[in-house]
């Protein structure tokens, strides 16, 4: 740890934390991972001490929406009801962390969550709902992920009895990010067979990987089955259910924290080093990144 964090006077506890974890993550792993994500909401919440009002949105669930689920099915138009209270339409969503961030959902990316032992986290901390997937994970994961646990938050004691959670989060996920109006429009009202590279063309367009397409392929009635075993055991022969053929979707970065911080120095709200402690970099690198440095470098490469 820095030697600041021991000096620091802002200390949070992880209130409703849930991890969606394999059973076999050692407890040091599980310690590290919540000691971690702790450290940087501290960061967080310190840094909302300095702005003499609230920088960011509270977190509200939006109005209307229907108080009982009694299907799975019937996700798919909470989920349209969710994009059309917050004014997103039907298209794909680019860089859903922001959209995560503008409606008071705080994001944390964390190096310590291992590749095929998380699935992710989520807390609250003072009544803010905190989100938490891996650094290092590939960027359809990480908005599976992320749609997964607004999915939670949103499902929360609206589910009737005898449907599970994480199955309902799955699904509303897969609704949220490809809804059902488009990926009729995409792949058509009946198939027996979806191409690879139609899949492939579908994920770099709406950040959802090949094998959530066939979920939601299946779900919706498009393939029937058969067919979509018929997919699942030809994925399974080619090795895709691991590591899918497209090119990877690009990762996702939280940008609301920075973004806070220098806002606090150009107003005067902190000091350099202060910003410098928030982002937990040494000093001399933050001015570098004040005074644009690392991008002129870049730039020049």
């Amino acid at each position: 740890m820095r030697v600041e964090y021991f000096f620091r006077q802002q200390s949070v506890t992880l209130g409703e934390v849930e991890y969606c974890k394999h059973a076999r993550v050692p407890k040091k792993v599980l310690d590290k991972v919540h000691g971690n994500v702790r450290e940087q909401v501290e960061r967080f919440l310190e840094l909302h001490t300095y702005f003499p009002t609230r920088p960011v949105t509270a977190f509200a669930v939006p109005a209307d929406l229907t108080e009982s689920i009694e299907s799975l099915d019937a996700i798919q138009h909470l989920a349209l009801a969710v994009r059309a209270r917050w004014g997103l339409g039907q298209d794909p969503i680019p860089v859903l962390t922001d959209m995560l961030e503008e409606r008071g959902i705080v994001v944390i990316q964390c190096a310590d969550m291992p590749v095929g032992k998380f699935d992710g986290l989520a807390a609250t901390v003072d009544g803010i709902p905190v989100i938490v997937v891996g650094r290092n994970w590939s960027g359809d994961r990480q908005r599976f992920t992320m749609a997964h646990e607004l999915g939670h938050l949103l499902l929360k004691g609206r589910l009737a009895p005898g449907l599970g959670p994480e199955k309902a989060a799955n699904r509303f996920a897969g609704a949220f990010l490809a809804p059902k109006p488009e990926v009729l429009k995409e792949l058509g009202p009946r198939r027996t067979w979806l191409e690879p590279r139609e899949l492939c063309v579908l994920k770099a367009t709406y950040g959802l990987s090949m094998g959530a397409w066939l979920f939601r392929a299946r779900d919706l009635g498009i393939l029937g089955a058969p067919d979509y075993l018929g997919m699942v055991k030809h994925f399974r022969r080619m090795g895709w259910h691991n590591n899918e053929p497209c090119t990877p979707y690009p990762r996702e970065n939280p940008q609301l924290f920075e973004q806070m911080v220098f806002r606090a120095i150009a107003e005067d709200f902190v000091s350099e080093s202060k910003a410098a402690e928030l982002l937990a970099m040494p000093l001399t690198d933050f001015r570098a990144l004040r005074n644009l440095e690392t991008v002129r470098a870049a730039a020049d490469q």
